[in-house]
């Protein structure tokens, strides 16, 4: 991770940590790189939250004073940009969004011509930039200007449409829109295909964005699907790439079990290329168990679903994803997109004639036990002799499971996991590194 841009763009609180003259700054790097001999196009969207106005105007700003003209999508999801940055022809896109964050954060994220996140070594000469880089000015005619491109919405949702093989007619479908980028997007494609939506967390003022609902707080929804007798319910994130389920019963199906279901039914159908899935080090045990005997092997790499998306290229799979609901089809998408998970999941019920529960049955679960310790410098722990040890300790004292320790990509959180059948040992073993951890803070 470089200084500003970690897995998932450069984020932080607005005009505190991240600011306008930030966003000022990547608009000039970004106008100024991509004009190569051509006037550059940039895609730029954003979410609901209050501040997403200030830096779209403050990136826009910077990026045609460098010369580039700046294509405004207004508030959208992050796979709508990362789709229209690959199919209209665009250098880059950017999206602003803290994702599953509080609305007083705000981020920063970028794509290349392909859709994909942008890759490091440009991220470095933004960082760079953003450090006291000069660039000249734009004059004259060569001065960028700004276009509405609100159509760009439609396109996206016409192609939602288009992945569909299915009627959704007579089904009863919740969504979580949290308050965010999906809460226009993802009623108007489930009320196209034809479900009858109940949906919540789609009145976004600025400030909700988050706030008890979505994704990070799903009870919300687990009470919608229950009290309306609803057939399934989605959840998504702040901004729409990530996507959570709840079955008919109440249930919360992640970002695991969408990958258990998801990929069984792409190998019945001869769509699993290399009949393998790609998951992160953060998936359940159980979740490679599970696949094991469909005879579906599972590749891990590093938390983000760059890194997920990464390897999916480096494997030649088709599907991979993360726990917490960032979940990519390879074939249709190069990031994660939770309204696309949703069409997934509602395709693959109808297809099996059975409801979500019984999909996600074969799936055996090992407990898993998380904590997150909020420190003030993440690499001062990771460089700890005691939290080293701590670590070791806890591997070697917790017979017949797993333990992780990582920093987080997008906060200054060390997360911590135990996974086990024994939940005295996992406990002990977390309270062992939590306490380690907080010693160094405790010493800094």
């Amino acid at each position: 991770m470089g200084k500003y841009f970690g897995t998932d763009g450069f984020r932080g609180k607005a005009n505190e940590t991240l600011t306008a003259i930030h966003a000022f700054r990547v608009g000039r790097f970004l106008g100024r790189y991509f004009s190569r001999g051509t006037r550059a196009r940039i895609l730029v969207g954003k979410d609901t939250r209050l501040s997403s106005y200030m830096f779209e105007y403050a990136l826009t700003a910077g990026a045609t004073a460098s010369g580039a003209d700046v294509y405004l999508l207004h508030v959208t999801t992050t796979p709508s940009v990362s789709y229209l940055t690959r199919t209209e022809g665009f250098d880059c896109g950017v999206m602003i969004s803290a994702s599953h964050n509080p609305y007083s954060d705000n981020g920063i994220k970028l794509f290349n011509s392909g859709g994909e996140k942008l890759e490091e070594h440009v991220l470095c000469r933004v960082e760079e930039y953003i450090d006291g880089g000069n660039i000249p000015l734009a004059t004259g005619e060569d001065i960028g200007r700004t276009v509405d491109f609100v159509a760009g919405r439609n396109r996206y949702l016409a192609y939602l449409l288009t992945l569909s093989r299915a009627s959704f007619r007579g089904m009863r479908v919740g969504l979580d829109c949290a308050n965010g980028s999906a809460w226009q997007i993802a009623k108007t494609v489930f009320d196209a295909l034809g479900a009858r939506v109940f949906a919540i967390g789609a009145e976004p003022n600025g400030t909700n964005i988050n706030e008890i609902c979505g994704s990070t707080h799903i009870s919300a929804l687990q009470t919608l699907v229950i009290e309306r007798n609803l057939d399934v319910g989605f959840a998504f994130d702040g901004d729409a790439d990530r996507c959570l389920c709840v079955d008919e019963r109440g249930n919360v199906v992640d970002g695991d079990g969408i990958l258990y279901l998801s990929a069984r039914a792409m190998k019945n159908r001869g769509e699993l290329d290399g009949n393998g899935v790609v998951a992160t080090i953060m998936s359940n045990l159980g979740l490679e168990e599970s696949l094991a005997r469909d005879g579906i092997s599972l590749l891990r790499c590093d938390v983000g679903d760059k890194f997920v998306h990464d390897e999916l290229v480096s494997s030649g799979f088709m599907l991979g994803g993360e726990q917490s609901g960032h979940i990519i089809f390879r074939k249709v998408s190069a990031t994660g997109d939770g309204i696309l998970t949703a069409l997934k999941v509602m395709e693959t019920m109808l297809e099996n004639k059975c409801p979500l529960s019984c999909l996600v049955e074969g799936f055996g679960r090992i407990p898993q036990y998380i904590k997150n310790v909020k420190v003030a410098d993440k690499e001062a722990v990771l460089r700890d002799e005691g939290v080293q040890k701590a670590l070791e300790h806890a591997k070697t004292s917790l017979v017949g499971g797993r333990i992780l320790l990582r920093p987080s990509g997008t906060e200054p959180l060390i997360r911590l996991l135990a996974e086990g059948e024994d939940g005295r040992l996992c406990a002990e073993a977390l309270g062992e590194l939590e306490r380690a951890v907080l010693h160094v803070g405790e010493a800094l």
